[in-house]
């Protein structure tokens, strides 16, 4: 473990558990009202509005919405909502996460809604936020004041309040057992990944990162591939398996990395799959359930086969938010206010 004092991002980054025990009793209420207005019969779809890690929250709900409430969920193109001609909403709830409440191009996306007569839910940290005000229902984020720029707890509150949603929209009464578990699976694997996080540094010698996840995974994957971009400069991307094979695997070389979320019963990439990757980079890093996969990696991390495949991403970014907070102690960047990140970011 680090000598050095801990940042604010490592507390909050350890935080997490008592975050996810402290929302889990509030959020289930939180989330039935929620599923009061995704119940309505002329709901078709759900149009989910965010940014930055928020928006790749947004892609675990749609995934997890479309696999237990069989819901189309779409990402919303906030642009095309700042002018008087914004896309009608027939049939569509709004979803809107910000972890402020304050950015305008958000906003934009829930004030159409309002303004068409849609549902609107806001999911948020801050229930008092111009974003909360558009909304129908506000699902509070509860993690306390984040005082790091990089978002981690807030981002782990955001997939655990959509998982909530999500279980009482698609009627999944058995993961009742795991919410009360997770507090304490989210500590075990914060601290463990916390205090092995030098096991990190070969990617400080690499010039890009390629993280590849599918399904449930392809959040994690994108969270994963922007917290080490923001907080360490590392030029990572994130693919799904098929779109990194149509034509992007080419800049894997001996300067690259490969990190591989291959987890779950539709695991990609498998243990062949991740010996092809494997030969083309320099470094390849797995996070997995599956003891093929862990073998074939220069840094692995075990997740158990008995968890659930919805669980699992709320754990699997973890490593990342211990590699990106290594990787920049060792560059000697400010941690909790890296160099052109900012809290709220007021896009349009």
């Amino acid at each position: 473990m680090s000598s050095q004092p801990q940042s604010r991002l490592e507390q909050e980054i350890r935080e997490q558990g008592a975050v996810l025990e402290a929302r889990t009793e509030p959020g289930w209420q939180a989330a039935r009202e929620a599923v009061e207005l995704l119940r309505a019969p002329e709901i078709t779809q759900i149009v989910i509005s965010a940014r930055g890690s928020s928006d790749n929250a947004a892609r675990y709900a749609q995934y997890l919405f479309g696999l237990d409430a069989r819901l189309p969920v779409a990402l919303a193109t906030p642009w095309l909502y700042e002018g008087e001609r914004a896309p009608l909403l027939r049939g569509a709830a709004v979803i809107s996460i910000s972890q402020s409440g304050q950015s305008p191009d958000v906003i934009s996306v829930a004030r159409a809604a309002r303004s068409q007569g849609r549902p609107s839910i806001a999911i948020t940290n801050d229930p008092g936020s111009p974003l909360a005000a558009q909304a129908d229902v506000v699902v509070p984020m509860l993690a306390g004041p984040e005082l790091s720029v990089a978002a981690t707890k807030t981002y782990l509150a955001s997939l655990h309040a959509i998982a909530q949603i999500s279980t009482l929209l698609g009627e999944q009464p058995g993961r009742a057992r795991w919410f009360a578990q997770l507090p304490e699976l989210t500590r075990q694997m914060t601290d463990a990944q916390l205090a092995q996080r030098a096991r990190f540094d070969p990617l400080r010698e690499l010039g890009s990162l390629t993280v590849v996840g599918r399904g449930l995974q392809f959040a994690t994957a994108h969270e994963t591939a922007i917290k080490l971009r923001e907080l360490t400069g590392l030029q990572g991307e994130a693919f799904s398996l098929p779109d990194l094979l149509h034509g992007p695997v080419a800049a894997l070389d001996e300067r690259a990395a490969v990190w591989a979320l291959s987890i779950g019963e539709r695991r990609q990439p498998t243990a062949d799959e991740f010996t092809r990757l494997r030969r083309r980079a320099g470094l390849a890093i797995a996070i997995s359930d599956n003891p093929e996969v862990l073998a074939l990696a220069d840094i692995s991390v075990a997740l158990s086969p008995e968890l659930p495949d919805w669980l699992t991403p709320l754990l699997a970014v973890i490593p990342a938010q211990a590699a990106a907070l290594r990787l920049a102690e060792g560059r000697g960047t400010d941690v909790d206010r890296p160099e052109g990140l900012h809290k709220v970011t007021l896009t349009r």
